[in-house]
């Protein structure tokens, strides 16, 4: 690859980092807090994908 090219891609990925990175912030502030009941929320389908995928690699070994 170029190196023109390489530097294109650098100043892009800076300019991404200089225009999100105070979107980012306010959406931080303004964002809703977290109760013990959301846990629950997020802890259940992350346990279900863990041991769906835990299924799929011992049906591939037997």
């Amino acid at each position: 690859m170029d190196t023109w090219m390489k530097v294109a891609y650098a100043l892009m990925l800076g300019m991404m980092v200089v225009f999100l990175l105070p979107r980012a912030k306010a959406m931080l502030k303004t964002s809703p807090k977290a109760t013990a009941g959301d846990w629950k929320s997020v802890a259940l389908p992350l346990l279900g994908v863990i041991l769906f995928i835990l299924l799929l690699i011992m049906l591939v070994r037997h």
